[in-house]
Order: structure tokens, then sequence, then C-alpha cells
């Protein structure tokens, strides 16, 4: 034991000396109107010869009940309640003694005497905590940050606990807000709630708030974007708590909370899908991943992972990523039957091989060169890597008995205007031309742009703005659609379920969301000012770029599946025969290396159009 905490219970052990000598002679004086000379003797000698006694019986109960061990500092109700009960013991086992021992004393004492104990001792382990807080909230009044709470519920309740009474915060809430009227007027631990949403920027400039946190977890995204809307005309920073499973499970604290993000703004409830049906369907499979690493690639193996494969194979060309989701997912299933492969879908032996040896049920192929501007200016590796590499693959998942094999696509392979989704369409029109021919069922799943992706705008966002700018969006009319990652792999997954061969999915991602304002939002959310403190700049669209993505081109339409949000598009016909001459055409040239590879890739895909073409519309 420190010297420091032996103090600190001798201190608590005389304090409660005091407390049980007090609380034995101040019932007799209350019982006799405050005259200390109008208590008879007789009593005065029962509580006096009985208070050693009393002292000894108190301190072994306090004892018994951890009054010696709590950190005070951090009390709260169970401390509360381990001191009330300690007390009533005690008077209990002082009505007993005194009964035993034949000391006689009025009937009242003995009520009196637990109520003045249980307030001594309740003062004596509170004061320090109570002292601490003012000393606290004195500090912060002169330098911390100013904060407005949103949300009067079970999580607002225990972030302002924490704030106010942690040490090492120094944020002063200075309101509560919540929607719900019969809250208003009322206060939670001392800070006032004062209104609505509709009170956030009036009371905001009132105050002069600093940061406001949303304590919401419960709350959609629509309510998230309408709260955010508002909180983005207060410039002050906002942060929120994760998720309504933290609340459960009482993980709400100050370190849970997070700077509010962009996909608060998507402005749509996230993707839901038929876990259940996703779980039968992989469960026990011996599963293939392509491109495993990657973003979307380490993603599904994740979830499938999470849904009991009989054996999950791993295969990337880039060994860092196939690394460090080996090491995750070893981590997390330890008895999971799990193979990382070092290889390149463009080696058909080595594919083949794999396939030959592990003979998987199903394969999602997310292995691709994705980045636009990069594969402008190195077209024919991404033909050799996207085209390539997905005509192997699915060539040895053909030979070798491959169930179903997934192919993931994207919205910028309708109507392309760049390599990479001109690559992705031809993608698209092998896997069909291979369903058609063959006992595998090949299906494609088409999606936007992925939030936190490798690439993905948000990130790069987030990095010019913590230098301090400028912010780069490439035009101001430009607009895309995004997703999460967990929302495109449980589309890809639950893909998996609907197919039956040729369909190519695509996801509902509601309305499209312009780039700047994306940008502005993420200035706002972090607490700075457009063009004051952090400024935007336009760089121009980019090689293969356009200002908007289409999900299906207008031949294909649309049919529903059970998933309202996840629907089929038609197949576009076309001559097989002719594909595969051009197929091999453009197989020669880009390993001919040939200059310009993009009017073989017009005659594959008529609907291709390079952007810098002078007839393009925008």
């Amino acid at each position: 034991m420190n010297t420091q905490l032996l103090h600190r219970r001798i201190v608590l052990v005389l304090l409660d000396i005091m407390a049980v000598c007090i609380a034995s002679i101040m019932p007799l004086w209350i019982r006799f109107e405050l005259n200390y000379k109008d208590i008879p003797k007789i009593y005065l000698s029962s509580a006096w010869h009985f208070m050693f006694i009393n002292v000894v019986i108190a301190l072994t109960v306090f004892y018994f009940f951890r009054l010696y061990h709590s950190l005070w500092a951090f009390a709260g109700t169970a401390e509360a309640q381990n001191i009330i009960a300690a007390c009533f013991l005690c008077t209990i086992l002082n009505f007993i003694g005194m009964r035993i021992l034949d000391y006689p004393i009025p009937r009242s004492y003995y009520f009196m005497y637990v109520l003045i104990l249980t307030c001594i001792i309740t003062a004596s382990r509170f004061s320090y905590r109570i002292i601490r807080g003012v000393r606290h909230k004195s500090r912060n009044k002169r330098n911390g940050t100013r904060v407005m709470i949103i949300g009067a519920g079970d999580a607002g309740n225990t972030v302002i606990k924490e704030i106010t009474n942690s040490s090492y915060s120094t944020m002063t809430i200075k309101c509560i807000i919540d929607d719900n009227s019969g809250k208003w007027g009322r206060y939670i631990q001392g800070i006032k709630i004062v209104g609505g949403r509709d009170k956030i920027v009036e009371y905001a400039a009132l105050y002069g708030i600093d940061e406001i946190v949303i304590a919401i977890p419960s709350a959609n995204r629509a309510t998230m974007k309408a709260l955010v809307e508002i909180c983005k005309e207060t410039s002050c920073k906002l942060r929120t708590l994760p998720g309504i499973y933290q609340l459960v499970n009482g993980e709400v604290s100050v370190s849970k909370l997070r700077d509010v993000d962009v996909e608060d703004l998507l402005g749509r409830d996230p993707i839901k899908v038929d876990m259940e049906s996703i779980f039968n369907y992989v469960r026990g499979k011996t599963i293939m991943v392509t491109g495993g690493g990657g973003s979307i690639g380490s993603e599904l193996c994740r979830q499938i992972a999470g849904h009991q494969p009989g054996r999950l194979i791993i295969v990337d060309i880039y060994e860092n990523n196939a690394y460090e989701i080996q090491q995750e997912l070893r981590h997390k299933y330890p008895h999971m039957d799990l193979v990382v492969l070092i290889a390149s879908v463009r080696n058909t032996n080595r594919m083949n091989t794999i396939m030959k040896e592990y003979h998987p049920d199903i394969v999602y192929h997310a292995a691709a060169h994705k980045h636009v501007p990069l594969m402008e200016v190195s077209p024919n590796e991404a033909i050799k890597n996207n085209v390539f590499g997905t005509w192997k693959t699915a060539q040895a998942a053909v030979q070798n008995g491959v169930k179903k094999f997934v192919l993931i696509s994207t919205d910028k392979a309708v109507n392309p205007t760049n390599i990479m989704g001109a690559s992705k369409r031809i993608c698209e029109m092998i896997i069909q031309t291979y369903n058609r021919q063959y006992d595998t069922e090949f299906v494609a799943v088409r999606f936007g742009n992925v939030l936190g992706s490798n690439g993905s705008v948000i990130p790069l966002f987030k990095k010019q703005i913590a230098a301090g700018g400028p912010v780069t969006v490439t035009h101001p009319d430009i607009i895309r659609y995004f997703m999460t990652i967990p929302e495109a792999v449980s589309l890809v997954l639950q893909a998996g379920v609907y197919a039956h061969g040729g369909e190519i999915f695509v996801l509902d991602m509601g309305e499209p969301v312009r780039i700047l304002d994306l940008a502005k939002n993420l200035i706002r959310l972090s607490g700075y000012k457009v063009d004051e403190d952090i400024k935007i700049e336009f760089t121009g669209l980019r090689p293969g770029e356009k200002l908007y993505e289409e999900l299906l081109m207008n031949e294909e339409g649309l049919t529903d599946t059970e998933n309202k949000l996840i629907h089929i598009g038609k197949p576009i016909e076309f001559d097989e025969a002719k594909f595969y001459v051009q197929l091999d055409d453009l197989k020669r040239a880009v390993e001919a290396e040939c200059e310009d590879v993009r009017p073989l890739i017009k005659e594959i895909v008529p609907t291709y159009v390079p952007r810098y073409d002078e007839d393009i519309e925008m």
C-alpha cells in the first residue's frame, strides 16, 4: 500500500470515529430541544458508555462495506447505497447492543442516529468529489471548451456526467437541446434543457458554443442529416456517439465520441440485408476472394469470416495488404481454416493451380486496378489486369467446377468515359458470356463510390484540411453516388444469394451527392469556415472523369429483388462470337504495348466515349 493511500484511509477512520461520536450524542441533544443540560443523566450515561462499542461496530461494518476501499473521487450511486446500507446495519447493531446491555435510551434515538450518521459519512466521502468538481468547473469556465449537448436521454446523461466529473476534460457544458417539449426548462445534473433543434443556432450564439455533441446514438441517417445541417450554421465543431449498440453495452463515454463524418450527411439509413440467408449461403463452403487485401476485398473477407465458411482463401498480389488481413482474421477467428496466397490474377497457371488445389465453391473477384486517372495514363495495364485478369480467373473457375463467380463491378461501367469504367464493362460482358456457356453461375455487382476506400475523396479532403488547405475539388457541379464499405460488401454477399446467373445487381443508393457540398460540410464539421479558414480550389476534371455517373444503361431497365434496395439489370445482348475475336485482338494489342488501345475498346464497348472527345456532352 502506498503512503498516500494509507494517509487517506487513516483520515477516513478518524472522520468516522468523530461521526459515530457526534451521531451518538446529537440525537439526545435534538430530542431535548437543543439543551444539553436538559438531557437526563441516565440517557447520557447510556450513550457515553456504549460509544466505544459503537465505534468498533461502525469501523468493522464500514470495512466490510468497502467504505475504505472505494475511489471516492469517482463515487456514484453504488457507493451511496453502500453508505446507506452500512449505516442502517450499524443502527440495528446499536439497538441490539443497547438492549442486551440494558442501556435505557429514547425510542426516537435510533431514527435520528441513522439519519445523522448517514449524513455525516456521506458528506465526508463525497466532499472531495464535490470540491474537485467545483474546481474543475471553475477552471473550465476560464479556459475550457464551451459545449452544447443534443439529446437529453441516457446517452446524453452519461456524456454530461463524464465531462462534468473527468479531471482530464476541458469542456464546460452550457446547455442541452432535446426535441421532447416535456423536458424543456428542466435540468440534467444542473444543466438546463433550453429547447428543441430550432434553438440550436440561437443558443450556440448566446453561449458562445465551441463544440456541439450529438448524443443520440439511436438516430437514423435522416435525423442525423437534419441535425447536422442545422449545426453547420453555427460554425461549431461537431462530435457524435457511434451507435446504439454502445449504449446497450454500457460503452457510452467521452472516449467514444467521434467527429461527425460525411457519412452522417448521406441522408439515408444503412442498407439492410438478410444476414440469415447470407449465413446459410456461406456456411461450410470454400470461398475464394481475389484482391482480398484491398478495401472491398478485405471487408468481404471480414464478413465472410463471420459467417462460418468451411475455408476462406484470400488471394492478393500485394503482400502487405494480404498480411494485414491475415493477422486480423487469425486473431479474431483463430479456428477458421484460412489460406492466404500471393498471386496475380493475370497469371493463368497460378490461378488454375490455386483453384485445382482448393476447389472453391464461390469466387468473389475483387482484384482490379480502380484508380481512374492512373488508368488513363496506363491503359494497357488496366486492360491486362481488369479484363484479362477477370477472363483468366473466370476460365480457371469454369475448369475447376466453381459453383458461383461474383464480379465486383462499378457504376463507371455505365456509359464509360474512362479506361477503368470501360474495362469493367468488358468484364461484365465476359461473365455474361461465360454464364450462358458454362455451368458456373456468373454474376456482377455494380455500385458507386465507396466511402473510406483506397483512393476515396474523403481521406484526401481530411488530409488537406489537417494541412490547413486548400481543399481541391475538380469541378463545382460534379456529383457522385456514395455508399459505405460494409454496405457494398453486404450487397455483394446478398447478390450471391439471389444470383441464378447472368444478372447485374445494382444498389439503390438514394440521391447523388455534390462533391463540393461534401468538401464544404467536412470543412465546417472540422470547426473551420469555408473560404476564410480553409479555401476550396477547383482543379478541373481529371483524365477520364465525368460530372455524373449512372448506375444503369438505358437499355438495361430494372427489376426488383426481395430487398427493395437491390435491383437487377437486364443483360444487354451482343454478338458473342464477335466479342471473342475482339478480345483476342485486344489481348495482342496490350501485350504489344499498343500506343492507343482506346479505338479497340470502343469497338467492344460502343457506349465508351473518352472524355476528351469534342462531341461528349456533360
